[in-house]
């Protein structure tokens, strides 16, 4: 099937999340079984809940303040996304998510620095995470992603064209481990089935299970 035959399948992730970061590696292994082109977008968790602080737990709080740990990583990734195009975001994702999740090595300036570097970017946009340089345009990115779906919800999320042109868009899955060859087919088959439904909206069990990375 040409390239011109995939179904674009728009991702809005949070580098921070642990959830998101196996989803986006379920959509990795759908991109080998079914024809899909992942097409990656930043979204914040920082700025979703930037009016609702008080309602956070107190560690989950200190990471989502300004200058806490939620806003270094997606500002470096809005401004590796402006500077050198959308073909960057999916590769400093891949890195950053590989340190900070696979290899628990934190979300901090080293953690950063070695991203950029696993994914060929300079150096120097490490300096943005701290800046507010691109936060209009991350603050669009999240929009566009998080209005599809609705405030009560969080990263990832998923949006696909539906047959009457209009976009299918969802929370989710949430997933532990990320499915892999047939597995990862079947679940992809699965939720655009259900979110293709009119008037669907939830189907949820309680998590007994903390990420899984493999």
């Amino acid at each position: 099937m040409s390239e011109t035959a995939k179904t674009p399948a728009d991702f809005w992730f949070d580098p921070l999340c642990p959830w998101a970061w196996l989803t986006s590696r379920w959509m990795l292994e759908v991109e080998k079984v079914r024809p899909v082109e992942v097409r990656w977008h930043v979204m914040s968790l920082a700025v979703l809940n930037e009016d609702k602080l008080d309602q956070l737990p107190e560690e989950y709080r200190e990471n989502m303040r300004p200058g806490g740990k939620a806003w270094g990583p997606v500002r470096v990734v809005i401004a590796a996304q402006q500077l050198h195009g959308d073909e960057a975001v999916g590769k400093l994702y891949t890195a950053l998510g590989t340190r900070f999740h696979n290899e628990g090595l934190g979300v901090n300036p080293e953690s950063i620095a070695a991203a950029l570097k696993d994914a060929g970017l300079p150096a120097d946009l490490i300096e943005y995470a701290d800046k507010d340089t691109y936060d209009a345009q991350l603050r669009a990115s999240h929009k566009e992603g998080i209005d599809l779906v609705g405030q009560e919800v969080g990263t990832p999320v998923i949006a696909v064209p539906g047959h009457d042109g209009e976009q299918i868009a969802f929370f989710g899955p949430v997933v532990t481990p990320a499915p892999k060859g047939e597995e990862a087919a079947k679940l992809w088959d699965g939720t655009l089935m259900v979110a293709s439904i009119p008037g669907f909206y939830e189907i949820k069990r309680t998590r007994t299970q903390g990420p899984i990375f493999d």
